[in-house]
């Protein structure tokens, strides 16, 4: 989904704090998601992503800062009154009420005519794939099944706002990835703006059109899934999101840098000559294929090797890392043609335009 510039955000967050005691769990955050978008908080644990839904559901009102959602002031309004759907990580469905009466509840609570009511639930139960378990009880139904459940349910009043606080980590992982693509498309279809809380990156990668990275309380960055695994603003992002390798150096002239016993050229931004950096790579952008280009080829000798399957992931050092393995990921057909076995020398090369520089402490 793409969202054009000039227009307006649907929710608009700004300068939000939330302090518990002398705690501050969000400092001073501003955000603002757009109309049918697929937002995912990510971040680890303490990092306050949820506190920042919560936040915007109104179940924690903030010390300070603004809410705002298509136009209106939100910031200080009961969740009663605030235009949106929730659907909870436990499910939080109704034990004594079978499914179509899930769903119902809030329809019912608007006192609409009953047969408005039927339609609609058959409509949702239809829409989640559970056309024939109205009659059943929540304990009946499989973890899967009770979350499409709490989907339909918070769908059911057609809020504009759909909020999802870590909603398939009580799954396993089979259903998870199932239920994630089926959340995915369920979104597009009915074009909800959405919020989802995760911390597993895999989720936030695959389903989300923007993805909001957390830690301690602030925005590190916000990004599409390509731009925050592509281009990670701060080491945090780079380490948080999928692998990446991590080797001490430093600035030698504008366009090169020293790692150990190498000199590489990559793009150096602002670093001054003599910056001390950390050099950034990821596994799969190390070449080990196509030498052709003879800029930063690096000689090293493999200490480790992995299967995983579709790829080998090496652990390789050598004079260039400073004492650092570093891993890299070679293909199965690479490694047979090349023999690559624990103690082979190979030559590497660290493509410029997949090379990150982040600011190092000096030593």
């Amino acid at each position: 989904m793409s969202t054009a510039t000039e227009q307006k955000p649907f929710l608009k967050i700004e300068n939000l704090t939330k302090k518990f005691g002398d705690f501050t769990a969000l400092n001073d955050v501003s955000l603002e998601v757009y109309e049918s978008e697929f937002v995912c908080f990510l971040g680890p644990s303490g990092c306050g992503k949820t506190t920042l839904l919560r936040a915007i559901a109104g179940l924690d009102i903030q010390t300070y800062g603004k809410i705002e959602q298509s136009g209106q002031d939100m910031s200080n309004l009961p969740p009663a009154e605030r235009d949106f759907g929730i659907v909870f990580q436990s499910y939080a469905l109704f034990p004594n009420l079978t499914v179509f009466k899930n769903v119902a509840y809030g329809l019912e609570n608007r006192k609409l005519p009953t047969d408005q009511i039927n339609a609609r639930v058959t409509e949702l139960l239809e829409l989640v794939g559970l056309p024939d378990q109205g009659t059943k009880y929540p304990a009946q139904l499989s973890g899967g099944q009770q979350q499409r459940v709490a989907l339909a349910r918070a769908m059911a009043t057609s809020p504009g706002l759909l909020l999802l606080d870590e909603p398939l980590s009580a799954l396993d992982a089979k259903v998870r990835v199932h239920l994630r693509s089926e959340i995915k498309d369920l979104q597009r279809r009915l074009g909800v703006t959405t919020v989802m809380v995760t911390h597993d990156q895999e989720e936030a990668l695959t389903m989300a059109d923007r993805i909001v990275v957390m830690d301690q309380g602030v925005i590190e960055q916000t990004g599409t899934p390509e731009d925050i695994y592509g281009k990670p603003a701060t080491a945090f992002v780079a380490d948080f999101i999928g692998t990446m390798n991590f080797v001490p150096g430093t600035v030698e002239r504008a366009g090169t840098v020293k790692m150990g016993g190498a000199e590489l050229h990559c793009d150096t931004g602002e670093f001054a000559p003599g910056s001390a950096i950390t050099v950034a790579i990821r596994p799969e952008d190390i070449n080990a294929q196509d030498l052709s280009e003879t800029d930063n080829v690096v000689e090293t000798e493999i200490h480790h090797l992995e299967f995983l399957g579709s790829f080998y992931r090496a652990e390789i050092g050598g004079d260039a890392f400073s004492g650092h393995d570093i891993r890299a990921d070679f293909s199965i057909n690479l490694v047979r043609r090349k023999d690559i076995q624990v103690g082979s020398k190979i030559s590497i090369r660290f493509p410029p335009d997949f090379i990150q520089l982040y600011p190092r402490a000096e030593d």
